[in-house]
């Protein structure tokens, strides 16, 4: 996380993947997350466990990358598991919104 602030920070696209990413945007971010996400899902579907491992590890890349154009900090999303922590699943979708 702290080299994807750095990143963020230093802003040079000439040298850096994830300061080129950021520079295009949450909307080009959202969609390497997308990317990343089916890539890990061929890898599963084929059993390639290494291929899961590689692929999950740009997907957490790529979601921190999006984390950090939106401003969002980790905190924030582990905050939010620890607050679904010992909540049914099934309970908490039910308690969600009907949209």
């Amino acid at each position: 996380w702290a080299t994807v602030q750095e990143r963020k920070a230093s802003a040079d696209s000439a040298r850096s993947w994830t300061a080129r990413l950021l520079a295009k945007g949450p909307d080009k971010c959202a969609q390497k997350v997308g990317e990343e996400a089916t890539e890990v899902c061929i890898e599963a579907a084929a059993r390639r466990t290494k291929g899961v491992v590689t692929e999950s590890a740009d997907l957490l890349f790529h979601l921190m990358v999006l984390w950090a154009s939106l401003d969002i900090d980790p905190k924030q999303v582990f905050d939010e598991l620890a607050r679904r922590e010992g909540t049914s699943g099934v309970t908490e979708k039910a308690a969600r919104p009907k949209s």
